[in-house]
C-alpha cells in the first residue's frame, strides 16, 4: 500500500467513525458518565472523545505511564463547555545529555478548553472541539475534533482528527496551512497562530462496558511522542496502539490500568465530585419550630388586641423569648422594632450557609412569640452588625402554607425582598446583652503550595488561634495567630536575583522568606468599621496588620441593590510591607493601591467581576474573574490579571492567572456550618498583578442575602 493510500485509509476510518449513527439516543442516556483519559478529560486512553461530563462536575485525575505523570483538575463549566488545569512531570528529561542532576524532572503547567458542538442523538454522534495546552510552552499543545457514538448500550466508538502533537503520527497532510513554531518567551501566551494548522492525523478507539463497573478500552493514537521518544528518550514508542481496563469503584472513584504504545505500563485514578449532591446525603440538623397558628379573632379577641405595644419593656422581652427559641439554631436576635401590625427583627446567623433557612427558622419562631395582632414579619439578616437586606413575610401565609404542596415556591411568590434601613432607626430596641462581645477559637490549619517546579507539593500544618471582639454594631477587633508544627513550606528557595535593570518590588515572590521566619506569625490584627449610610451603600474601613505581608489602612465602598444583578465598588489602600517574621515590624517598601470593581450576576449561578486599578508592585491593569456558584455554596472560578508590567519583569507565565475553588463544610460534613475551605491554584506566586488580601470585602460579605442569593437557597425555607 502506498503512503497516499495509507493516509486515505486512515482518513476513511476517522470520518466513518464521526459519521456513525443508526441507533437510538437512549443508548447514550443509559451509559454512565464518561471516563477520563490520561490528560484528565473525557476520552479513551490518551486520545479525547466527543463526550462531556455532566454539568457542574469537578474531576481530579492522576495518570502516569513510563516517565510521565499528569495531574489534572477539570470543571464542566456548562453542559457543553469545560476547562482543565494540568500539571505534568516527566522524569529523566536530561537522559540524553547526561545532566542527571540538573533539571532531571521537567515540570510543565497547561490549560485546556473543550466545547461540545453536538450532543449525541439518534443518528448523530457527540462531537467536541478542544484546545489542549493553548497557553505557555506548548509541550502538550494540540487541537482536535472528536466524535463518539454508542452502537449499543454498552459499546461506543470514538474517532477524530488531531493537530499539533495529536497530528504527529500518521498525518494526512496540512490542509489548513503550516504550523508556526511556538514563541515560548516567558510563557503564558495564547498560541493563536498554531490552532488547527500543520499536519493533521486521525485517531480512533472503542470502549466496551463489560459489566456495570468494568470497562475495556482500545485505541489507535495519533501522537508520536516525538520529543519524549526520539529526543529525550524518556519512553519508547513501539506502535500506536494502547489497551486498558477501568473499574468504577464507587460513584466518586474510578481506577484504570493500561498497556500503552507496545512498551509502557500505565495507571490512572479519577476522582469525581458533583457539587449538586452531598456525599453525606441530606443535612443533619435540629428540627425547626412548628408554626403556631393564631386563634380566631372572634374566639379570642383579647389575644388580637394591639395594646401590647404600649406595655413597658416589651421589646427586651420579645428579644429574650425569640433568642430562647433560636439559640439551638445558632441564630441571635440583635434588635427589634414594632409598629402597628408589623414587627422588624434583626438577626445574626452564625450557623447556616443556606441563608433562606435562616429566614424560615426566624419566621417560625416569630409565630410562637409574637402577639396575634402582628401580621407582617420583617426579617433583617445582619453581618458584622450591619443589615444586609430585608425579607418581609406575611404571618398568615406562613400559617396557611406550612403543609401545602410546593410550599416554598408558593411562599416565595408572596415574599418581598428589599433594602434594609440602618439598624438604629426610630424605635429600634437593641439586645442589651449583645455588645461588647468576645469570641475565640483554637484549631488546626493546613496551608499548601502547589506547582513549584522545584517541589510540586509543599504543605504545612499547625495551630491557629483566632479571636474577635465586637465593640458595637459594625466595629470589630480581630486577630489570627498561627504556629507551624510540621511541614516543608519553609524549605522553599528564596527568589533568584532579577536580570531586569529595573526589577519590580518583591511583593509576593519572596513568600518563602515569610514561610521560613513566621513561627509564630500574626496573620492579621485589625480594627474594622462597617457602615450602612444609605439603603444601597455599604462601607468598610480596616486598619492594622491586614495580611501576612502588608499592613496599613484599607477603605472600601459598595453600591448594590438587593434586586439588581449589578454592583459597583471602589477600594483604596495605603500599605507597608511587613517584616518576614510577621510580628510587629515593617520593611521600607510602602505603596498606594486600589481598584474600581464591577460585579454582574448571570442566570444559573454565573458571576463575573472586573477589577481595574493599581496593584501592590505599582503596576496598573485589570483582573477578570468568572465564577460559577451552586445552590449549596460550591464555587468554582477562573481569573486572569494583565497589567502594564512587561513579561520579562513578570517572569515565567507573563501574567497572573489561576483557578479558585471554594467548598462549604456543610456539603462535605452534612451538618450546618458557615465555614468554607477555599484555595487558589495558580502557576507561581509572582509580583505582577498582586492584590492586597484584606479580609471582609463587602461584595462577598453581603451578597448572599440579596434576592439572587436567597432565591438560590429558597427551597430550604421550611427546613
Amino acid at each position: 500500500m502506498t503512503i497516499l493510500a495509507a493516509r486515505k485509509a486512515r482518513l476513511l476510518v476517522a470520518t466513518s467513525l464521526i459519521a456513525l449513527g443508526a441507533h437510538h439516543a437512549a443508548f447514550a442516556e443509559m451509559a454512565p458518565a464518561p471516563g477520563l483519559n490520561t490528560y484528565g478529560v473525557p476520552g479513551l486512553l490518551d486520545m479525547p472523545s466527543g463526550e462531556a461530563l455532566p454539568d457542574g462536575y469537578l474531576t481530579t485525575s492522576m495518570a502516569g505511564f513510563g516517565s510521565t505523570l499528569r495531574t489534572t483538575l477539570s470543571f464542566q463549566i456548562s453542559p457543553r463547555l469545560s476547562a482543565s488545569f494540568r500539571y505534568t512531570g516527566v522524569q529523566h528529561w536530561n537522559r540524553t545529555t547526561g545532566l542527571d542532576n540538573q533539571f532531571n524532572t521537567y515540570y510543565d503547567r497547561s490549560f485546556d478548553v473543550r466545547y461540545q458542538i453536538l450532543t449525541e442523538g439518534q443518528y448523530r454522534p457527540a462531537v467536541t472541539v478542544g484546545l489542549q495546552d493553548f497557553l505557555g510552552t506548548g509541550l502538550l499543545s494540540a487541537e482536535y475534533i472528536a466524535a463518539t457514538k454508542h452502537i449499543s448500550p454498552r459499546l461506543k466508538l470514538t474517532g477524530g482528527l488531531g493537530w499539533g502533537r495529536l497530528g504527529s503520527h500518521g498525518d494526512i497532510g496540512s490542509p489548513l496551512g503550516d504550523r508556526d513554531p511556538v514563541d515560548v518567551g516567558e510563557g503564558g501566551k495564547v498560541n493563536f497562530g498554531q490552532w488547527f494548522r500543520g499536519p493533521v492525523a486521525p485517531f480512533a478507539g472503542v470502549e466496551w462496558q463489560a459489566t456495570d463497573k468494568l470497562s475495556l478500552k482500545a485505541e489507535y493514537s495519533s501522537d508520536a511522542y516525538e520529543l519524549e521518544d526520539e529526543k529525550r528518550q524518556t519512553m519508547e514508542l513501539k506502535n500506536p496502539f494502547s489497551f486498558g481496563a477501568e473499574y468504577q469503584v464507587n460513584e466518586n472513584l474510578r481506577l484504570g490500568g493500561y498497556y500503552m504504545y507496545g512498551s509502557e505500563v500505565g495507571f490512572s485514578a479519577q476522582f469525581t465530585m458533583n457539587p449538586g449532591a452531598r456525599p453525606q446525603g441530606n443535612v443533619n440538623d435540629t428540627a425547626p419550630d412548628p408554626v403556631k397558628a393564631r386563634p380566631a379573632r372572634a374566639a379570642d379577641p383579647e389575644a388580637w388586641s394591639p395594646e401590647w405595644v404600649t406595655q413597658p419593656d416589651v421589646g427586651p422581652v420579645l428579644i429574650e423569648n425569640l433568642n430562647k427559641r433560636l439559640k439551638a439554631d445558632g441564630l441571635l436576635v440583635e434588635g427589634i422594632r414594632y409598629q402597628g401590625d408589623t414587627v422588624r427583627v434583626t438577626v445574626r446567623n452564625d450557623r447556616y450557609d443556606a441563608e433562606a433557612q435562616v429566614i424560615g427558622r426566624v419566621a417560625r419562631a416569630m409565630t410562637n412569640v409574637m402577639p396575634a395582632s402582628v401580621e407582617r414579619f420583617e426579617i433583617v439578616p445582619v453581618v458584622n452588625g450591619i443589615p444586609a437586606s430585608q425579607v418581609a413575610v406575611r404571618r398568615s401565609d406562613v400559617e396557611q402554607l406550612e403543609f401545602a404542596p410546593d410550599a416554598a415556591a408558593q411562599l416565595r411568590q408572596r415574599v418581598e425582598i428589599g433594602e434594609a434601613d440602618p439598624l438604629r432607626g426610630t424605635g429600634m430596641v437593641m439586645n442589651p446583652d449583645l455588645y461588647p462581645r468576645f469570641r475565640w477559637n483554637l484549631g488546626p490549619y493546613l496551608r499548601a503550595s502547589l506547582f513549584d517546579p522545584e517541589a510540586p507539593v509543599r504543605a504545612e500544618v499547625g495551630a491557629r488561634l483566632t479571636a474577635s471582639f465586637e465593640l458595637a454594631p459594625g466595629q470589630l477587633l480581630s486577630t489570627s495567630i498561627a504556629q507551624p508544627l510540621a511541614g516543608n513550606l519553609d524549605k522553599g528557595d528564596p527568589p533568584s536575583p532579577s536580570d531586569s535593570p529595573n526589577p519590580p518590588p518583591r511583593v509576593r515572590s519572596n513568600v518563602s522568606l515569610y514561610d521560613q521566619e513566621g513561627a509564630p506569625a500574626i496573620e492579621h490584627l485589625t480594627w474594622a468599621w462597617y457602615a450602612h449610610p444609605t439603603a444601597t451603600i455599604h462601607t468598610r474601613i480596616t486598619a492594622g496588620y491586614l495580611e501576612r505581608m502588608f499592613g496599613g489602612v484599607s477603605a472600601e465602598v459598595l453600591w448594590k441593590r438587593s434586586d439588581s444583578p449589578f454592583g459597583l465598588g471602589a477600594e483604596i489602600n495605603y500599605v507597608k510591607q511587613r517584616d518576614f517574621d510577621q510580628l510587629f515590624g515593617f520593611q521600607d517598601y510602602d505603596t498606594v493601591t486600589g481598584h474600581v470593581s464591577g460585579y454582574l450576576e448571570f442566570a444559573h449561578g454565573y458571576h463575573a467581576q472586573v477589577d481595574v486599578g493599581r496593584y501592590l508592585a505599582g503596576d496598573i491593569g485589570a483582573t477578570l474573574s468568572l465564577n460559577r456558584e451552586f445552590d449549596n455554596g460550591w464555587k468554582v472560578g477562573v481569573f486572569a490579571t494583565k497589567t502594564d508590567m512587561s513579561a520579562e519583569d513578570f517572569g515565567e507565565g507573563s501574567y497572573d492567572k489561576g483557578i479558585t475553588l471554594s467548598i462549604p463544610f456543610t456539603w462535605s460534613l452534612g451538618t450546618p456550618s458557615r465555614d468554607v475551605a477555599s484555595t487558589t491554584l495558580r502557576s507561581l506566586s509572582r509580583d505582577g498583578g498582586a492584590r492586597l488580601e484584606v479580609e471582609g470585602r463587602l461584595y462577598e460579605t453581603y451578597r448572599d442575602y440579596d434576592t439572587s442569593g436567597l432565591d438560590g437557597q429558597w427551597g430550604r425555607f421550611w427546613k
